[in-house]
């Protein structure tokens, strides 16, 4: 104790300086202590008040993260700023990505209230809306984690939350039984990146990525055992981006939870464990002697697998969530794309993130809503209902043509910028990999019009000879389908709008 003292000065005043880089995430921790005790206090009645709360405080926190912009550029740290003993590292692409990630909650909090199967859970939602914060705290702790420890803390947390979220509505057979999947392919993964974090320490005496001798340890080390604790840790990483092979609870989870959860799976960590790809492979990428191993082959050879097997898998779904959550599996392959080109010119991928992230919460709303008025499920229970239900009908196209990546959507945009980007590093290197996935990009892109012009051809061209009862309006998730359709739109006419914020 007594050989400890002498470092203590010195640590307190670290955590104090650390502070103000750490103001949406303390944020976050007191919106969640005041959502607990709000639910203590008014109890049943409180679901609403949570919701309000929440919404309110998720805004104060996107204010906040804006805020973070001028603090790096008024301490003259724009390069970005390491923080409590250098565990989390603050950049202009990490509050790039905490901004996304915000905005999606607060749009996704809005429409947990709309599905009606969740809102018939007999305990209601305050629990709910607090375990979505506790997930947003964790998701800003996955973006900036720079520290093996940190990175896995973050994803535990993150995924602890997803359990209970996935599991919340305990009444459905199915549900439950997805919820235990997930769990247990969860722990699977938690153990393996715990055991590949304890051989890269074994090999290094370090777990940050950024200082100390971990990369040059790493270099000196067997190739053969730091490629497979290397493996080990992408696979923990790969849990949350559901990329083949570790993409097998995906279908079962996405179909059992209730839909908004699904759309929060589908998005935010996906989104957050981007980023922590990124603070991960920096400083192996930067390293000029690193030849251990080719980050480059492993992950270009994980896209094409995953390109390939999502989107052909999806062809054969007939389950609006589970065909949703093969093409979410085809979408990461895709992102994985903008990665293996290592420019780390992040803004062609947070922009592909962020629209494929806004399409896909806009058709999951909208297989809520169809699943409100009509109580369809499947692709085929929607014929007919094109007509009956206009608004909600053609939305649902323009979301899925985003989603396939047609001219003039957002989502033919954010390809073209992958795409892009991807030709640009192959002309400079001629990689052999980088063709071959580019190819499988663009063929995958047209075997994805096949499941997502399902809907529209059932929606429009098929008729159905029983009449389908309304069994309630749904307005709130028009209304957001719209303000969605439109934003895909013109966000694809002027990504500018977007590109110019990240």
């Amino acid at each position: 104790m007594h050989d400890l003292l002498p470092f203590l000065p010195v640590s307190i005043n670290n955590v104090l300086d650390s502070i103000p880089y750490f103001m949406p995430e303390l944020y976050l921790s007191l919106l969640f202590i005041v959502i607990l005790i709000t639910d203590l206090i008014f109890g049943r009645n409180s679901e609403k008040l949570c919701r309000i709360v929440a919404c309110a405080g998720i805004l104060l926190v996107i204010q906040r993260d804006y805020q973070q912009i001028d603090l790096l550029l008024y301490t003259g740290q724009a390069n970005g700023r390491f923080f409590f003993t250098e565990m989390l590292l603050l950049t202009r692409t990490a509050i790039s990505f905490k901004f996304i990630i915000d905005v999606l909650a607060f749009i996704l909090l809005l429409y947990f209230n709309w599905d009606n199967k969740l809102i018939a859970h007999r305990k209601g939602l305050s629990d709910l809306y607090s375990i979505i914060i506790g997930s947003v705290f964790g998701l800003h702790l996955m973006v900036m984690a720079v520290n093996l420890l940190s990175i896995y803390l973050a994803i535990e947390m993150v995924s602890i939350a997803s359990y209970l979220m996935v599991a919340y509505r305990s009444e459905s057979s199915f549900s439950t039984e997805a919820g235990l999947k997930y769990v247990l392919f969860g722990a699977a993964s938690s153990a393996m990146m715990l055991y590949g974090i304890s051989l890269i320490y074994a090999f290094t005496g370090s777990l940050n990525l950024f200082t100390g001798n971990l990369v040059t340890g790493l270099s000196q080390a067997n190739p053969v055992a730091v490629a497979f604790a290397l493996i080990l840790i992408f696979i923990g990483i790969g849990f949350k981006l559901s990329f083949v092979p570790v993409h097998f609870w995906v279908p079962d989870v996405y179909q059992g939870a209730s839909t908004p959860v699904t759309a929060w799976l589908s998005t935010l960590p996906k989104i957050a464990a981007f980023a922590l790809v990124i603070n991960f492979l920096q400083p192996f990428i930067y390293y000029n002697h690193w030849r251990a191993f080719d980050f480059r082959l492993f992950l270009s050879a994980i896209s094409i697998i995953t390109m390939i097997a999502g989107n052909f898998a999806a062809v054969l779904q007939k389950n609006v969530k589970r065909m949703l959550a093969y093409s979410s599996i085809g979408h990461t392959g895709f992102a994985l794309m903008a990665v293996v080109g290592f420019t780390f010119n992040h803004s062609e991928l947070t922009y592909y993130l962020a629209v494929y992230a806004i399409a896909n919460i806009g058709a999951l709303a909208l297989a809520t809503y169809f699943s409100n008025v009509a109580g369809v499920e499947d692709m085929s229970g929607y014929r007919g209902l094109g007509f009956k239900y206009p608004a909600a009908s053609i939305c649902f196209i323009i979301v899925l043509v985003s989603l396939t990546g047609l001219p003039v959507t957002a989502g033919f945009t954010g390809k073209l910028f992958v795409f892009s980007a991807v030709y640009g590093f192959y002309e400079q290197t001629h990689n052999l990999m980088l063709l071959i996935m580019m190819i499988t990009g663009a063929l995958t892109t047209v075997v994805s019009l096949f499941y997502y012009l399902k809907i529209p051809f059932n929606l429009f061209l098929k008729r159905s000879n029983s009449v389908a009862n309304p069994m309630e309006k749904s307005q709130n998730i028009v209304a957001l389908a719209i303000i969605i359709s439109v934003m895909v739109i013109l966000l694809g006419i002027f990504p500018n709008f977007l590109l110019k914020g990240l």
